[in-house]
């Protein structure tokens, strides 16, 4: 009789633990519920979707208005670049219309209208174009063409560019949506995709290769994380859509896809700018090891790209160390895993964290007198060289750059005005000096016969004088900028023009007959000789 109870608590302990088991996935089931009911009701439901479409297809549009504003967002992105001014180019974020036609991209992906998504689109493209061609334009005619760090910044993409875009178009999708768009959401796009636009500009007009795809890279992932973020907000907020639920779960997987092909080359750029930042901390760190940390470590200067690894620095210690270069060296490359070649520069100081201090201002008080005079001696030897007033000489000293434009000097040829520039250009290996000649008659190409093997014909190339009148007017092409026009037998042509084009120089040409000849070089319509 007492084992009837016994059984019934065994079987009802299963019965009890399976209740149990069943109510956190059915208390789940409750609060999901409850959430999609709050979202649909209070969320999507208070969004006028078909006003929103209509201004955002409105704002779409491609007109003279909207290709101005890039243009000149373009021109002020590109200027504040090439002066390394980080508000000059926020300034330019201003002005961007971008936001428009890649929030149009986004929201034609959500709804499934590709009649609003070839007409964003187009807009967005064009306008892409127009900014790049129109900074290649001013970067072109800039005296200053050198890679700044806001220019180098934006060569190498990495991951946290990619969390820049998503967020940035999170905030853009969220402020439409609910009609609280503004400037600063326009801001926020266009800090994404306007600066890396105008740095493909730069890299066209520069012909530099590795700042033209680096830039192209990183806008294209901008783009692409802007687009894609803005159609999973409007598929998340209900916007209606013509697609079915299988292209629906199709957009997704393309969408999830999209990002995860982004995420692995940036992940890459990512870990490798990390590793650069901790071999920088590992150098300082075994540069102190070395001088028992006593010593105060200046300037250290790694550079990454050579081999084996460089890192020169800059010390303040009581004590000079004989052998401190070899200690930091082994350190390093055993730390690191690779070879590393240690430059320090040592620079007896008292003892104490203030008889370094002011050993460092002294320091930057002599560098900044000594990079002064050097720019000041430079700016005369220029004039002098140039004959003009010392202050119509443009000097540099942040990116050790001088540029002059020399007066006609009777009797002068372009080939006397390269070797001045040489010179003083040889005297100081760390500036980038340019002379601008005035405009003289460009040599003629001529050509030498090349005697062929058995079983090959003899050929033409380019003579030595030939070849010196080439890389002479290229010189000279790239300072004055004027076109150079080349006329002669239409063999002979092509071969001058093929030379020109390992200038990175393209040339006018006529031809006047057939096979090989003298080719006369001549400044094109709009040059003067002088």
């Amino acid at each position: 009789m007492q084992s009837e109870p016994n059984t019934g608590n065994r079987a009802s302990r299963p019965q009890s633990a399976g209740t149990a088991s069943a109510n956190p996935a059915s208390g789940f089931r409750e609060v999901l519920s409850s959430f999609r009911d709050w979202w649909g009701h209070e969320v999507t439901g208070t969004v006028d979707q078909v006003a929103v479409i209509e201004k955002r297809r409105a704002e779409c549009q491609l007109s003279a208005r909207y290709l101005l504003m890039v243009s000149m967002s373009a021109g002020i992105a590109i200027l504040g670049l090439l002066q390394g001014s980080a508000a000059v180019v926020i300034g330019a974020m201003l002005l961007s219309p971008l936001m428009d036609p890649i929030m149009g991209v986004g929201f034609a992906l959500a709804v499934g209208d590709y009649k609003w998504l070839r007409q964003s689109g187009k807009s967005l493209a064009v306008g892409t174009i127009f900014a790049i061609l129109f900074t290649a334009l001013v970067v072109f005619f800039s005296p200053l063409q050198t890679i700044t760090s806001e220019i180098a910044a934006r060569t190498r993409p990495s991951l946290l560019d990619l969390g820049v875009a998503i967020f940035s178009s999170i905030a853009g999708a969220y402020a439409m949506i609910r009609g609280r768009e503004g400037t600063i959401v326009g801001v926020a796009i266009a800090t994404a995709l306007m600066p890396p636009l105008a740095v493909v500009g730069f890299g066209l007009a520069t012909l530099n290769g590795t700042v033209f795809w680096g830039a192209l890279f990183l806008f294209i992932t901008n783009l692409t994380a802007i687009a894609l973020t803005a159609t999973a907000m409007a598929r998340g907020y209900g916007f209606s859509t013509s697609l079915s639920e299988k292209q629906t779960r199709m957009q997704a997987l393309l969408i999830f896809g999209a990002f995860v092909v982004l995420a692995i080359p940036l992940f890459l750029s990512l870990r490798q700018i990390v590793w650069e930042s901790t071999a920088t901390r590992q150098a300082r760190n075994a540069v102190e090891e070395v001088f028992v940390g006593r010593a105060t470590v200046s300037q250290m200067e790694p550079s990454f790209d050579a081999e084996p690894l460089q890192i020169s620095a800059t010390v303040f210690t009581p004590e000079i160390i004989g052998d401190a270069e070899g200690r930091a060296e082994q350190l390093l490359s055993r730390r690191l895993g690779r070879p590393v070649d240690v430059t320090l520069t040592q620079l007896r100081v008292g003892t104490g964290a203030q008889a370094a201090e002011e050993a460092q201002l002294t320091q930057a008080r002599a560098q900044e007198r000594a990079a002064r005079e050097q720019a000041e001696d430079i700016a005369d030897r220029l004039a002098l060289l140039a004959g003009v007033p010392v202050d119509e000489v443009t000097v540099d000293r942040d990116r050790r750059r001088a540029l002059v434009t020399a007066r006609p000097l009777e009797g002068a040829t372009l080939a006397a005005y390269a070797e001045l520039e040489r010179r003083i250009d040889a005297l100081e290996p760390e500036w980038d000096i340019r002379l601008t000649p005035p405009l003289r008659p460009l040599s003629q190409a001529t050509f030498d016969l090349v005697e062929g093997e058995e079983d090959e014909p003899d050929t033409y190339a380019l003579s030595t004088q030939g070849t010196q009148a080439v890389q002479l007017a290229a010189w000279a092409q790239s300072r004055v900028g004027v076109p150079i026009a080349i006329s002669g037998p239409t063999d002979a042509v092509a071969a001058v023009r093929n030379a020109f084009s390992h200038h990175n120089i393209a040339v006018q040409a006529e031809t006047t007959g057939n096979g090989y000849g003298p080719v006369t070089l001549e400044w094109a319509a709009g040059g003067t000789n002088r």
